[in-house]
């Protein structure tokens, strides 16, 4: 079973900010961590709140969905977690000359698009039809209810009475 506290550290001393190869690391999976990404955004650690951003956007960046659930990854241990509904909230948007670029909860920008589409879809968690957007590999965001709200506002309605956006080079269905 994996320590928090270590796995932190493994993690820190990679160093660095970007983007890492956790598509390509296969380890064996190294058991369960008793730790829930909850639908509303909340990463929680044996019943208790992680209140540290940094140790959240640590985590974040070691993440992936695997065919069998998510997993934190490093070159040396593969440990499964719960996620209730996506691992990340897109909390904002702006919208720039290539589209429309989201703002994660845990500071991955990315512009929707080919590469990132966003999909209206059933959420078990909210109970009804929401949107996400891809944020990397098979990670998605879920748009919160402003960032949603101020997209549907800017919407163009077809004949129909679908809402939809264009944003790099893609149309995007909101309804």
């Amino acid at each position: 079973m994996a320590d928090i506290l270590s796995l932190a550290r493994e993690l820190s001393e990679g160093g660095g900010t970007g983007d890492l190869p956790v598509e390509r690391w296969n380890p064996e999976r190294c058991g369960r961590m008793d730790l829930v990404i909850r639908a509303d955004g909340t990463w929680v650690h044996e019943g208790e709140p992680i209140t540290r951003a940094s140790l959240i956007k640590l985590f974040a960046r070691v993440l992936r969905r695997d065919e069998d659930g998510y997993v934190l990854v490093t070159p040396a241990e593969k440990i499964g977690i719960e996620v209730e509904d996506a691992p990340f909230l897109a909390v904002d948007y702006e919208r720039t000359s290539g589209g429309y670029a989201f703002r994660t909860d845990v500071g991955d920008v990315v512009t929707a698009g080919p590469d990132h589409p966003i999909e209206v879809r059933h959420s078990e968690a909210a109970g009804t039809r929401v949107p996400y957007v891809r944020v990397r590999g098979r990670l998605d965001a879920r748009l919160a209810r402003p960032a949603y709200y101020r997209l549907v506002a800017e919407a163009e309605e077809a004949s129909d009475g679908t809402l939809s956006i264009e944003s790099g080079g893609e149309r995007f269905a909101l309804s």
